[in-house]
């Protein structure tokens, strides 16, 4: 599949970034409701039915993970991700790690995402490296502009629509703001935040490179439905 709003040709790019739908993986999310943990069980098990979405996601179409695993247990975030990331590279996706660059780089992933007060853009990449996705979530065109200039490969920018997957969500910024940045900004757009399969359409016209989901998947009743017309939805925009 085509960009869907490729960067400029000068644009500063390191590492091949996938257009489409970018799947974040979230035991917080999905992993009780779709897994309950027996009561006797070790606690680093990880959680078998969030990676058994990952195989199901690829052969839909899905290129593009990130885990997000907000633990203060660096074991349990390994495991986890040692085994994310082996599935999507050998079907040929591309993994992302939130917040953890040293989890990130034990796994062998393919970047790091950070947020506004994780380790700096510049440290991050002493660390990860010229030849790896660095992404920064970004909440306004203020942050969204610095990031291009820091050296970041994309930008998470949002919350587009009110999001109940963080307990203090950053104010909404809309498509209007989304359209904002894209005029300003080169870099690929990952659009967050409360999008559903009715908003994708609108979402990608004003500007989005890929729509990031969580609960639409996590949280559905099928997630292996959820995420083919999810897909089906961004393709039929291109």
């Amino acid at each position: 599949m085509r960009p869907l709003h490729p960067p400029a040709p000068d644009a500063p790019r390191r590492v091949p970034f996938p257009a489409g739908l970018y799947l974040i993986l979230d035991p917080a999310v999905a992993g009780f409701r779709l897994h309950p943990p027996a009561p006797d069980a070790p606690r680093r098990v990880p959680f078998p039915a969030l990676v058994e979405l990952v195989k199901p996601a690829l052969a839909t179409g899905v290129r593009l993970f990130q885990l997000r695993m907000k633990t203060p247990h660096a074991g349990e975030f390994y495991d986890l991700a040692a085994q994310v990331c082996a599935l999507v590279r050998a079907g040929g996706g591309t993994f992302i790690v939130n917040d953890r660059v040293d989890v990130a780089q034990a796994v062998g992933a393919d970047g790091v995402h950070l947020g506004q007060e994780d380790l700096p853009l510049a440290d991050a990449r002493k660390i990860m490296g010229p030849d790896k996705l660095i992404g920064i979530s970004t909440h306004n065109l203020k942050q969204a502009v610095e990031a291009e200039g820091g050296g970041a490969d994309y930008i998470g920018f949002g919350p587009i629509f009110p999001t109940s997957t963080k307990e203090h969500p950053d104010p909404v910024v809309g498509l209007a703001g989304l359209r904002e940045v894209r005029a300003k900004v080169r870099l690929p757009i990952v659009a967050i935040g409360g999008i559903t399969t009715k908003d994708v359409r609108e979402v990608v016209a004003a500007g989005a490179h890929c729509v990031a989901v969580i609960s639409a998947v996590l949280a559905a009743p099928d997630p292996g439905k959820a995420m083919a017309e999810l897909v089906k939805e961004i393709e039929d925009t291109v």
